[in-house]
């Protein structure tokens, strides 16, 4: 479905700001599989995201979906066959636009945009369905402009827009982390249903430890541009968030191993 081959991205290479964000990344996701990554503030689970959307293209490395090499593509052509649902809420919507016509526009994602034909009676009947499925009361507000919504509201929106033609990959970039704990709650109840649904292929990143240990079928742990970590089956199922935070301990003990380290080798050369 997904194949992630040793792909490298540095940012700023050859200066004082050089970030090597991406170390020979590796990565095989099956179709239907619900992928958690989790990692260190600056460990690139969000740069290994934006690599796999194409908002740059990797130094080195290879990136197939469904079996098609999309290396060299170019953001907007991938988005026909990936959705994407960033951290804040405003993101990735039109606010000055109804709902109905952002839905129209995320339905022709990928394609020749326009509103015309988007928005006859048929596929504005479509929409209302999609809508009050998801149980938020907003199926009558389908001429309200989207920017007028709550954070939750939004973002539950902009998740039903990310899925709305079936992608072959969702892509969540800690979507709840800038809601409050009832819309986070509540985000994350529609998440599940839309991709046990629709049987979505999705990686999600998220720094909550109750998120990663219970959602997803796989968890993945990044530090340093690197995998450190790749729980799956029942070894995923057993994760608690405690376990998670005892990764993270281990991670930061040999952090500070190394500095420890490097400043005993530079003592002894002074």
């Amino acid at each position: 479905m997904l194949d992630i081959e040793q792909i490298r991205k540095t940012f700023h290479p050859g200066t004082p700001n050089e970030v090597r964000a991406l170390q020979g990344v590796d990565l095989k996701i099956d179709e239907g599989s619900f992928v958690i990554v989790i990692g260190t503030n600056g460990s690139g689970k969000s740069t290994l995201l934006n690599a796999v959307a194409g908002s740059f293209f990797v130094d080195t490395g290879r990136l197939k979906l469904n079996g098609q090499d999309i290396t060299h593509w170019p953001e907007h052509r991938r988005a026909r066959f990936i959705g994407r649902v960033f951290q804040n809420p405003f993101t990735g919507t039109a606010p000055s636009m109804t709902i109905a016509e952002n839905l129209a526009l995320a339905a022709r994602r990928g394609r020749m945009r326009g509103l015309g034909w988007a928005l006859n009676p048929s596929i504005r009947h479509e929409l209302y369905e999609r809508v009050r499925g998801m149980g938020l009361g907003l199926e009558n507000r389908l001429n309200n402009a989207i920017g007028s919504l709550s954070g939750g509201q939004r973002q539950s929106l902009t998740l039903l827009m990310a899925g709305l033609i079936k992608p072959d990959l969702l892509l969540l970039d800690e979507h709840t982390a800038a809601l409050d704990p009832k819309s986070a709650d509540q985000v994350i109840r529609l998440t599940e249903e839309v991709i046990r649904r629709d049987k979505l292929t999705t990686m999600m990143v998220t720094h909550s430890m109750q998120q990663a240990a219970h959602l997803g079928d796989r968890l993945i742990m990044m530090v340093r541009g690197r995998i450190i970590y790749d729980f799956q089956g029942a070894e995923k199922r057993r994760l608690t968030p405690e376990d998670l935070l005892d990764r993270f301990d281990e991670v930061r003990r040999s952090d500070l191993l190394d500095e420890t380290a490097a400043s005993m080798l530079q003592r002894q050369y002074v």
